[in-house]
């Protein structure tokens, strides 16, 4: 099945809640929505799915417009953030019953239940009732009813959030092959820019509404087209300072000059923005022409193997990660060093200013 949105928009009142899209996703493909809450995500899954209707734009499923269908003529499922069941069956019934419903063979169920269950490690819990479970199991049951149907599109709202980390880590390595296999649609929307990365395949990068970006994973996170979807992909935030090109080189503003060869040799002379990643600024030199940055420790986040240092340079605030466990304390100096082969260049207008730079920005 081959999904795609024509320039499909929802107005309710006054609010947009998706603006003008347009997206086509291939038959086997796992598509990520990737961007902070209130971005539109469940808004066009549920344009996707026909659970609402779009006030502009049409839905096409393999060539014919499906725009006014309902949700109960397509072949959809989906999964939520929120875990849903049905208390009084157990785990296996509660995957099972959209193949009962089907009027599947007693033994296409047993096969395809036990599959998804395996899986998603529920095996040990197929007898129990889902108030019995935790909430993460419960997650999983509901995850593994959905993907039981053999749906023509997939729908996931954040599915993993409320499960532990070991098993949160398992699945996002697990999915993506179970998608690929499946021959569906695959829809996955996430807050997370690191879960889009680990799970790989297409994103679209959405902010107010709006597709900012589309295209395969890596691409789109080394590659944004504009400063909107460089700072989506960013967790920690995208850095950002002023700088002015002229005469050859780039002129940051908290000091220091990036000779503008390469990429930057042929940026028009004016003001820019520039970008770069948290694991692109650290405290130590890594090249010869890194650009350092003196700068105050504003705070210090140590998360185990990495450490994230909080920094003001003037009236500029920056976040380095770096490797292992730093202790500093706050209002300590230090230099920062910015690798200039790590940034992005955007103009006034937020867009790249050259293509080539971000393919150095990895």
């Amino acid at each position: 099945m081959a999904l795609v949105l024509d320039r499909v928009g929802k107005t309710v009142g006054t609010q947009i809640h998706v603006a003008d899209v347009s997206l086509s996703l291939e038959r086997g493909s796992l598509n990520v929505l990737l961007g902070a809450t209130l971005a539109g995500k469940t808004s066009l899954m549920r344009l996707m799915a026909g659970l609402d209707a779009p006030t502009q734009g049409r839905v096409i499923v393999d060539g014919k417009d499906v725009t006014g269908w309902p949700v109960q003529r397509r072949s959809v499922a989906m999964v939520y953030q929120q875990f849903i069941n049905y208390p009084s069956f157990s785990v296996y019934e509660n995957i099972a019953s959209p193949l009962r419903v089907a009027g599947l063979p007693r033994s296409e169920i047993e096969s395809r239940v036990q599959e998804a269950a395996r899986l998603l490690k529920l095996e040990p819990y197929l007898d129990r009732k889902p108030l019995s479970l935790s909430g993460g199991q419960q997650q999983r049951t509901a995850i593994a009813r959905a993907l039981v149907k053999r749906a023509d599109l997939v729908l996931l709202d954040e599915p993993l959030a409320n499960l532990d980390y070991k098993l949160r880590e398992e699945l996002r390595e697990e999915l993506p092959r179970v998608f690929a296999a499946s021959g569906a649609v695959f829809v996955y929307a996430t807050t997370e820019p690191s879960e889009a990365l680990l799970l790989g395949g297409n994103t679209a990068t959405l902010f107010e509404g709006r597709v900012t970006q589309f295209g395969p994973t890596p691409q789109v996170y080394r590659r944004p087209q504009d400063l909107i979807t460089a700072r989506v992909f960013s967790d920690p935030p995208l850095n950002m300072l002023g700088a002015r090109v002229a005469g050859g080189a780039v002129a940051l503003d908290t000091g220091g000059e990036i000779r503008a060869t390469g990429a930057f040799a042929q940026v028009p002379d004016g003001r820019y923005t520039v970008g770069f990643r948290a694991h692109h600024l650290g405290l130590e030199r890594v090249s010869d022409d890194a650009v350092p940055i003196p700068a105050i420790v504003a705070v210090v986040e140590i998360t185990g193997s990495e450490s994230f240092i909080h920094l003001e340079a003037g009236r500029h605030r920056f976040v380095a990660l770096v490797p292992g466990v730093k202790r500093l304390d706050p209002g300590a100096s230090v230099t920062a060093y910015l690798d200039p082969r790590h940034l992005f260049l955007f103009d006034e207008a937020g867009r790249l200013a050259s293509a080539d730079a971000a393919q150095q920005a990895a």
